[in-house]
């Protein structure tokens, strides 16, 4: 357990962070970042309604994105160590009663730009106009159907995603968190004549609402118990009441945790991010490498101080990502689907980024989602680029040793370097993050984390091993391939075979085609790898951070400062805190001689941390490479073999079904949640249709009707039949009388 007083005193010391903003107008500028993309979607309309047939919407798309982006970049250089609050205007603000601040309620459009802001804005922008770039060539066979819908939803994506990242409030926070969610839904579903994209679009959209309603109420929550939604004035409420025994306060972690795990696709709610695949590739690197799929993150980060006062909230959260790091790991090593083994470890990447998260280190789970954006772009466009020349084939089964054919050279060494940061390799930029996720895991306070450090390194090397399953299998070996039955643009990619099956039935290149002798793949051209190269270059330099760090120890992590300048500053290690304002040279080095001892007070196998650390996951990155190596490419039978020998026994073959199934963890949704509610619905029509409507309603209306019916042969148009009907009422009539008058005789 954390020990609380040691959280206070940290919760006490917000008035020493970085947390004091002030207003900036004469940053109002800083608004572009926002108007360019929302004008850009709404040229897109005005291009779909005019039928523009060309691609101007991309051109739009990719201009307002790189505005986007160079008004980051000059923002980056006048944001300083103190936030600032940027009004664009005016827009909620209700007051009644005494006007006390439990009396009045403001959400005006404004933004709040920090360290940690710009941060991840760099990243947003910067990849979301190269990957508009990608997409102009990618989505050329839909000019003139919907490739102005594409850009224009891609548009709508950014503008969302600007207004959750830089929004001064929560109420901006949640419309941005909404837009997203509304974009995705329509980029997953942009093949919507395919019941699989629909089916996907929809899962993804209704998966999504359960986290929204947590963030929904996390939001009303904060009102409630501090008095306001802007964060400025947030965080100077949690500095006057730091810890609220009440459990509306101790609620709000846990919700907000909620809306995280949904948005970033972690258990029990990670099941929609696979089956977004059926959308086109761009719309997979922008969804999983640097947009929608960190917005939980960035929550979390952003809402640290109501973090700190939690420690239970902050166990859930590391455990919570722990265990879907391993999950997804294990899930990604059967597939075969390319994408799809992709979408997977993004699902196992985020587990890491939550997991440093909830053992305290903000800093390293920003790190990663920096580095994570980068490689993982690269690798799902290097795959949608294969896709993109082979008619659609992503099974791995079906493509071998692209590295030498023709056209497929480049995008093949940029597959290899995407594989090889993914795999946390050595003195990559994601070896340096992920150990700072692993260090912390195994130094925190709170010893009910401390095992997640070890589930961090067996997901290390299980990762290395499905990572290079891809690499060896697709770009290196003989050249074989079968080309896919779609047409270039369409993400349409089957599942085929249960095993990996023999490669000497697939269409081998030269005169061993077969039946796919007349088919010859294309290379992709310029705007597809201008953007692969600038994504490989930035992966590369994601590492430099770190790389200077270790050139010179007195050199502090670029992303370190970004993070600790910022209301996640509680998250950096001690010695982060040494680049805050006010901290001399002296101090900085008292805080580097503090985490020092701190490291060495926690022993992994007899080293220090740090050491232990680095030495475990590179021996875990190089075995999970070599076991890959000989299965997938020295002896590619020996695979299968294996997986012969593991489904003969009862004892295995549930390991092998179960990772190849997933886990069944959709047919136990469907089983638990899915069906059950789908029968007492059933059941509620059958009692709507039956009793209510049939029974009451229209028993009712069917009732005058019916009495109705039974008096009309008395009223047929014939006298006679009038004067009978005359002479009945008068002696019923009579004989009522006469009764009553019996019985008052008696």
């Amino acid at each position: 357990m954390i020990a609380a007083p040691a959280m206070l005193s940290s919760v006490l010391a917000l008035a020493e962070g970085p947390l004091d903003a002030h207003a900036a107008p004469e940053l109002r500028w800083a608004g572009l970042a926002l108007l360019l993309p929302l004008l850009s979607g709404v040229l897109c309309l005005l291009c779909g309604w005019m039928k523009v047939r060309s691609k101007l919407p991309a051109a739009l798309t990719i201009a307002a994105l790189g505005g986007a982006f160079a008004t980051i970049l000059r923002l980056q250089g006048v944001v300083g160590e103190t936030p600032v609050v940027i009004n664009l205007f005016d827009w909620i603000s209700w007051t009644w009663g005494d006007a006390s601040r439990f009396h009045g309620f403001t959400a005006n459009v404004d933004l709040y730009v920090d360290r940690l802001t710009v941060f991840w804005m760099l990243f947003v922008t910067g990849l979301g106009t190269l990957i508009a770039l990608y997409a102009s060539e990618y989505m050329e066979s839909d000019v003139g159907k919907g490739y102005t819908r594409f850009f224009g939803a891609v548009s709508i994506f950014l503008f969302a995603m600007g207004c959750l990242v830089m929004g001064g409030n929560l109420v901006m926070l949640y419309l941005g968190w909404e837009g997203v969610g509304l974009a995705s839904y329509l980029l997953i579903g942009y093949y919507f004549t395919k019941p699989e994209a629909v089916a996907a679009a929809k899962k993804a959209f209704i998966v999504n609402r359960i986290g929204d309603l947590g963030l929904a109420l996390a939001l009303f929550l904060t009102w409630q118990c501090y008095g306001t939604v802007e964060y400025a004035a947030l965080w100077k409420a949690i500095e006057a009441a730091p810890a609220s025994s009440e459990w509306t306060a101790q609620a709000i972690p846990w919700l907000l945790m909620l809306g995280a795990f949904g948005k970033s696709a972690q258990l029990p709610l990670y099941v929609w991010l696979p089956d977004a695949m059926e959308g086109p590739t761009p719309v997979s690197a922008l969804i999983h490498a640097a947009t929608m799929v960190t917005a939980g993150v960035y929550l979390i980060a952003r809402m640290f101080p109501l973090f700190v006062v939690n420690p239970d909230a902050l166990a859930a959260v590391a455990w919570v990502g722990g265990l879907t790091a391993l999950l997804a790991a294990t899930i990604g090593m059967a597939q075969y689907d390319m994408k799809r083994i992709w979408a997977y470890s993004t699902i196992s990447q985020l587990g890491y980024m939550f997991l440093g998260l909830g053992v305290g280190t903000t800093f390293g789970a920003s790190y990663h989602v920096f580095t994570h954006a980068f490689f993982k772009a690269l690798l799902f466009l290097t795959a949608g680029a294969v896709m993109h020349g082979f008619a659609g084939q992503l099974d791995i089964r079906k493509l071998s040793g692209l590295l030498k054919v023709p056209g497929f050279r480049l995008v093949s060494l940029l597959a290899v370097l995407g594989c090889f940061w993914l795999a946390a390799f050595p003195f990559t930029a994601a070896f340096f993050s992920k150990d700072e996720i692993l260090v912390s895991a195994f130094t925190a306070k709170d010893e009910r984390v401390h095992l997640l450090g070890w589930i961090g390194l067996v997901v290390a090397a299980l990762t290395a091993y499905y990572t290079f399953r891809v690499g060896f299998r697709v770009f290196f070996g003989p050249v074989k391939y079968e080309p896919g039955d779609e047409h270039h643009g369409h993400d349409d990619h089957g599942h085929g075979h249960d095993a990996h099956g023999s490669h000497g039935s697939h269409g081998s290149h030269g005169s061993h085609h077969g039946h796919h002798a007349e088919f010859h793949p294309h290379g992709p051209r310029w705007a597809i790898r201008v953007p692969l190269v600038l994504i490989a270059v930035g992966a590369i330099l994601a590492g430099w951070p770190s790389y200077r760090t270790m050139l010179n120890h007195d050199e502090p992590n670029w992303v370190k400062t970004q993070v600790v300048q910022s209301s996640a500053y509680q998250g950096g290690s001690a010695d982060s805190h040494g680049s805050h304002a006010g901290h001399d040279e002296s101090s900085n080095e008292v805080a580097h001689a503090e985490q020092a001892h701190a490291d060495h007070g926690h022993l992994v196998l007899g080293m220090d941390a740090h050491t232990a650390v680095g030495r475990l996951g590179s021996l875990a990155c190089i075995a999970g490479i070599l076991v890959s190596l000989y299965l997938h490419l020295i002896n590619r039978g020996a695979a299968d073999a294996l997986r012969r020998t593991l489904m003969g026994s009862i004892a295995t073959r549930w390991i092998v079904v179960g990772a190849e199934r997933k886990w069944m963890v959709d047919e136990f949704y469907d089983w638990v949640i899915r069906l059950p509610l789908r029968l007492i619905a059933n059941i509620l029509s059958a009692i709507d249709e039956l009793l209510l409507d049939a029974g009451i309603v229209n028993g009712l209306g069917a009732l005058p009707a019916a009495v109705g019916r039974l008096f009309r042969p008395l009223y047929g148009g014939v006298v006679q039949g009038y004067a009978v009907t005359m002479a009945g009422g008068v002696a019923l009539v009579a004989a009522w009388v006469i009764w009553i008058w019996l019985r008052g005789a008696n």
